[in-house]
Formats: structure tokens, C-alpha cells, sequence
């Protein structure tokens, strides 16, 4: 049994956990009174650091215990919150990533500028003396009585006492006494449970509070009971904790605090010690009554996802076998057995598919830090807004959508929104808005970017596109036709270069990527008023529920999510069309593509073809074929580097008896047949 690598879990972990704290920091940007994101983002840091100490990351832990410190003023009203504590925090989360990644990394010059930063924005006081909680004044400190135990099974669930331990050591003078009365026979021993409790008796200057974020990420499932007892004038001097009987020590000499001189404790405490273990005053660790409740989340591998998918899809192939074997034969058992495998094949298929769906907001809450610095470095105010966030995508979809959507949103923010003053003079609120949205249609999900900004100027567009020699001039293009062009390698209607646009070298990005993905692009735009661009995009790459056509002596699939119905096209009917290619559905015209036409494959029609009749968004188009065969589960096999340039087809699929069928790219059907749509009106 192969074990996972501890150091890669804490990484996976830490990225979870820098990605919270960014998001806190994000929203208590925009109300730094939010005591509620305050604690999250001190919860985090706080978190980190224990976690990053815990697994050798020291560089880690000792920066991140500044930023800790810092929002632990914040969250006791010491500091108030303010945007430049934010935006150093924010930078410094960038360096915590850069210590996860490269902890060997020389680092030293960053941190040192980065505390500098983290100085001047709590208060000017050196980061090396800022205090890791407010003490109260308080003559000879507070005498707490602690006695706590963790669930049996906290150990095999990841937590370590012995930090927990080293942190009551760390908040002043203290004696830990471990109850053993609980632990089990040898042979009954489970080396992994845990059966001991402890009692701490603790002298400090620090509040209540202390103790209590201490225990902060486990108080829901131990047993924690903190007293509060008078000092009494009878004291006796002690050794230091580090002398009395304790559990170990996770930390090294190197690595423990100075101790400060000893405090007195009560007599009580030295009168109560016994045989080392309180058994009067501790009660014993009791057993968990209740087992804990199985994690309801597992990490399993991008990888094994993908593997898994796979031999989905082979089961898939083979059930398509089994199914013709059976259809042609007279063996009521195999069909029988056919069936229950097409069922289960069928149930697997779509949980499979579940499994690999994430929710867009994964890919939306990147935007928030994006449009925040984008907003810094341009001097605009920015405001992003998202919806959708819970629209559900494949997994390899989201991957490659994040770089596109990057461009798209980098563009809005450079080019689209204008400055305050000039939207203050345009008669606009001074923050521009960029909506980011998602939503589910038929099998696609379409993520829209739109911003409130100036809006695409199509006489630019035009001059730079005659001027590169991309179109004729005066040419007859629409509007969809003519925002196209932005799409193209170099274009750019920048007036000047920045450092985020301008070159002309990132919308040919999106356009490429959203090709492979076998999606389309739409874009809307309104002078004065903002654009609007839209991308549509299959919700999965693996496995899709097509219709299979007959065109010729070829077999096709065509994804069933984009089919809106289908017709009978006559012989006559389709005499009657030859040269204008449109049919009359319910008092509209729709234009069609004769596949056999368009795939040259020299043969004669059938007496009775058929038109199925496609779409994507509004825009619709008729594919003539000669039989509709049925509904077909296709694994979508990607095509070979020799046919990546064949715009027709988005892939393969292998069918029952081994032959492969060609998936058709509805998105490029359809765009064809309606630029043969505007062909034929405007030569009409």
C-alpha cells in the first residue's frame, strides 16, 4: 500500500489555505470594519504557520508569524484595519506561496522588505518587537487551571498534541501533567489512538483569549475545561516547564522560546501533585461515544480521475459492441444481460461525470486578486461582480479557461473601462463594472465577460483591419463579422503599449483556445454604453450523448445537446431548394447544409432524406442527412495532429463494430450556414 507523499499533502493544504486568506483579504478590502473577515484571514495565517512548523517549512512559519501577529492586533482593536495593511498582507501572501514552492529559495531580501512594508503599515513599530497578543497589565499575571483531551482518533485524523502543548509553554510559565489512567493493556494498544489527557497549570500575563486560539481549530471535538484560580500569598518557586514532567516536546532546543525567569505558583499546585499525575483533579480521558463521521471529502488525484474516465469510456465502446451483438441476435438471455449492461454502463457513465464536474467558482475567484491589482496599477476604481458561481463545468474545461478569461478580463479593465474622470463626464458612476457570469445551455456553458465601459469603436476596428490588410476596403461585413476581427494575431487598436496591453498578442490566444475546446466566441458591443463577450463551451471533453446520421456510405454523430428537431426533406422539397438552401420552419427561414455536398462523397441522395436542424445560442442551421440512425453514447477521441486544422469535425468516436464516426463541429456548421445565410440575402 503506497502512502501519500507528507510534504505534497502540505502543499495542496497551503494552497487551500493561501487561496482563503486571499479571499479574505479581498472582502475585508471592501468593508475593513468585517470582524468576521479579520478572524478568517488571523485563522488562516495562524493555521499556516503552526502547519508550515509542523513540516519543516521554519522560513515559512517564522514570515507568516508576523502577518499573524499583525492581523492578531487588528482582531483585539489594538490596529484598525486599513487598505495599505491589506495590500502588504496581500503581497506577503504571494511570498508565503513562493517559501511553500521553493523553501531553499533565497528569500531573505524579499522578507526583510516585505516586514518593512508590514511595519509601516500597522503602526512604524519593528516587526521583530510587534507582540503576539495584547497583554494585559496585570501585577504577578493569571493563574489558569487546564485540563483538555482530543478524540481518540484525533491522531490518525492529523492532529498533534505537542504543538498544542509547545503553544501553552509559549504564553508564559507552566507544569503539564499527562493522565495516563485512560491508556490500555499492550495487546489491547492501537498505536495510533490516542488515550491520554492532560492537565496544564499556567501563569501568564495574556487574556482568556489566548488560551482559547490555542485550541481554536479542534475546540468541536475535544474535552476542554480552562479555570480561572486566585494566586494565593503562599507561593513556591518552580522549575521551568521545560524542567517539570511533560509530554515531549515537538520543537528542537533550537526552535524553543527563551523562557522568561520563573513565576511563582500557588502552593496549591505543588500540594496537589501526587505521583506526578492529578487523578483526583483530572477526569479520565473518556472514550469518543460517538465514532466520528467519515471525511466527507476525499483528495484523489487529478490523474486517476483522468484513468478512471478512460476505462469508462472503453466500458462504454464495449457496451456499444454488446449491444449490436445482441440486436442481431435471437438469444433473449444475451439481450437480457445486454441491457442490464447498457443500465449500469449508462449510470456509471453519467456518476463518472459528476465526479469530474467542478463549479466555476473555482476559476471566477482567481478574478477578484486579478482586477484588484489591475485596478492598483491603472488608477481605476474596478468593481467585479459574479454570477453563476455554482454552474457546474468538466474539470479539464475549467484548466484551459483560465488563461482566455485572464486576457478578456485584463482587456476590459485596460481598454474597455474608462478613467473616473472621464465617466464622471460621460455622466457614469466613477467605478467600472465588470460582470463575470455563468450559465448552463443545453450541453454547453456559457461565460460571459461584460463591462460598463466605452464600448468597441468598429470604424477603428474596420481602418486597422483594411490598414493590416485583414479585409478589403468597404468591404460588407456585420457587425458579428467585423468584432471578429479583433480575434486575429496582431491585432490591436491600441493607441499606445502598456505593461498590460496593447501588442496585440493575447485575443488570438482566446480565439485559439476556445477553437480546441470546440467552442465559439460572440461579441456584443454598444458605443458609449460597454461590451459583451461570450464564450460557449461544451460542459465536457470525455463522454457525450450524440445522435449518429448516416450521410452516404459514412456514419457521423452529431451532439445530441445541440439538436433541435428534425425534418423530412423530399426529393421534390429538395429540388425546389437547390441554390437559396433555406426551409420554412414555423414562419421562419432556416438555412442548411447538404453534408453530402460538403463531404464530397459522390453518391446519390436517399429517396427521403432528413434535416436536423441545429444551434448554438440563437443562431440555427439545418444539416440535410440521409438517415437518422438513433441516439449514440460517444467517447470523444481527440484528432490526430494531421487532421487538427479540419474546422468540420471537433473529433472520433469508435462505434459497435469497430468503424469510426467523425463528430461534427456544430459551432462551425452553424457559423457556416449563416455566413451562406448573408451570402445569398445580400445577392438576393
Amino acid at each position: 500500500m503506497s502512502f501519500p507523499d507528507p510534504i505534497a499533502v502540505f502543499r495542496t493544504e497551503a494552497a487551500e489555505l493561501l487561496e482563503q486568506i486571499e479571499a479574505g483579504l479581498l472582502d475585508l478590502n471592501v468593508n475593513l470594519g468585517d470582524k468576521d473577515q479579520i478572524d478568517a484571514v488571523f485563522r488562516g495565517l495562524h493555521t499556516l504557520k503552526g502547519s508550515g512548523a509542523m513540516f519543516g517549512f521554519e522560513a515559512l512559519a517564522a514570515f507568516t508569524h508576523h502577518c499573524e501577529t499583525a492581523f492578531d492586533r487588528v482582531r483585539k482593536g489594538e490596529v484598525a484595519a486599513n487598505q495599505a495593511l491589506v495590500m502588504c498582507v496581500l503581497e506577503a501572501k504571494d511570498h508565503m506561496r513562493a517559501l511553500v514552492e521553493t523553501p531553499a529559495g533565497d528569500h531573505e531580501a524579499t522578507s526583510e522588505r516585505l516586514l518593512a512594508n508590514l511595519r509601516r503599515a500597522v503602526d512604524g513599530t519593528p516587526a521583530a518587537e510587534l507582540p503576539v497578543a495584547a497583554a494585559e497589565p496585570a501585577s504577578a499575571g493569571r493563574f489558569y487551571k487546564i485540563t483538555f483531551s482530543l478524540p481518540q482518533n484525533a491522531m490518525a485524523n492529523g492532529t498533534n498534541p505537542l504543538p498544542l502543548l509547545d503553544e501553552l509553554r509559549d504564553l508564559g510559565e507552566c507544569r503539564i501533567v499527562a493522565d495516563r489512567s485512560a491508556v490500555p493493556s499492550l495487546d489491547a494498544l492501537t498505536p495510533t489512538d490516542l488515550h491520554l489527557a492532560w492537565t496544564v497549570e499556567l501563569v501568564t500575563e495574556q487574556p482568556r483569549s489566548a488560551i482559547d486560539d490555542v485550541f481554536i481549530f479542534v475546540m468541536d471535538e475535544m474535552q476542554l475545561d480552562v479555570e480561572e484560580l486566585e494566586i494565593g500569598a503562599e507561593t513556591v518557586d518552580v522549575v521551568p516547564a521545560s524542567a517539570a514532567p511533560s509530554a515531549p516536546s515537538a520543537k528542537s532546543p533550537a526552535q524553543t522560546p527563551a523562557q522568561p525567569s520563573p513565576k511563582p505558583l500557588p502552593a496549591a499546585v505543588v500540594a496537589n501533585e501526587g505521583d506526578g499525575v492529578q487523578k483526583a483533579s483530572v477526569p479520565a480521558a473518556q472514550p469518543d461515544q460517538k465514532q466520528s463521521k467519515a471525511a466527507e471529502n476525499v483528495r484523489v488525484p487529478a490523474e486517476r480521475l483522468d484513468e478512471l474516465m478512460d476505462r469508462v469510456g472503453e466500458l462504454v465502446i464495449a457496451q456499444s459492441r454488446l449491444s449490436q451483438l445482441a440486436g442481431g441476435s435471437g438469444d433473449l438471455m444475451l439481450r437480457a444481460v445486454s441491457e442490464d449492461v447498457e443500465r449500469l454502463s449508462g449510470e456509471l457513465r453519467d456518476t463518472m461525470m459528476v465526479l469530474r464536474m467542478v463549479p466555476v467558482t473555482q476559476l471566477f475567484s482567481r478574478f477578484r486578486r486579478l482586477v484588484h491589482d489591475l485596478a492598483h496599477e491603472t488608477g481605476k476604481s474596478i468593481e467585479l461582480v459574479t454570477e453563476g458561481e455554482t454552474t457546474e463545468v468538466d474539470k479539464s474545461v475549467i484548466e484551459r479557461l483560465a488563461d482566455p478569461l485572464i486576457h478578456l478580463v485584463r482587456n476590459s479593465c485596460d481598454h474597455g473601462l474608462e478613467t473616473a474622470a472621464d465617466r464622471r463626464a460621460s455622466g457614469k458612476p466613477e467605478a467600472g463594472r465588470i460582470l463575470l457570469s455563468a450559465r448552463q445551455q443545453a450541453g454547453e456553458v456559457i461565460i460571459t465577460i461584460k463591462d460598463d465601459g466605452r464600448g468597441i469603436d468598429k470604424d477603428r476596428v474596420r481602418a486597422k483591419a483594411e490598414a493590416s490588410g485583414l479585409i478589403a476596403a468597404n468591404a460588407n461585413l456585420t457587425d458579428q463579422e467585423l468584432y471578429q476581427l479583433i480575434f486575429q494575431p496582431g491585432f490591436s487598436t491600441a493607441q499606445q503599449v502598456t505593461n498590460l496591453s496593447g501588442r496585440g498578442v493575447g485575443m488570438d490566444v482566446v480565439k485559439r483556445t476556445i477553437d480546441a475546446l470546440r467552442g465559439t466566441i460572440s461579441v456584443e458591443s454598444t458605443p458609449g454604453e460597454g461590451s459583451e463577450i461570450s464564450l460557449a463551451i461544451p460542459l465536457t471533453l470525455a463522454i457525450i450523448d450524440g445522435l449518429l446520421v448516416r450521410v452516404g456510405e459514412g456514419r457521423y454523430v452529431i451532439p445530441l445537446a445541440a439538436v433541435e428537431e428534425c425534418l423530412e426533406l423530399s426529393i421534390e422539397d429538395d429540388m425546389r431548394s437547390r441554390g437559396r438552401s433555406f426551409i420554412s420552419l414555423r414562419d421562419s427561414l432556416v438555412p442548411f447544409l447538404r453534408l453530402r455536398d460538403l463531404f464530397h462523397t459522390g453518391t446519390k441522395p436517399d429517396p427521403y432524406q432528413k434535416v436536423v436542424v441545429v444551434s448554438t445560442g440563437a443562431e440555427r442551421v439545418g444539416l440535410v442527412v440521409d438517415q437518422i440512425i438513433g441516439d449514440h453514447q460517444t467517447v470523444i477521441k481527440a484528432m490526430s495532429k494531421l487532421h487538427h486544422d479540419v474546422a468540420t469535425f471537433s473529433g472520433a468516436t469508435i462505434l459497435g463494430d469497430g468503424d469510426v464516426a467523425l463528430i461534427l463541429d456544430v459551432g462551425h456548421l452553424v457559423a457556416e450556414g449563416q455566413y451562406q445565410e448573408a451570402h445569398l440575402r445580400a445577392a438576393g
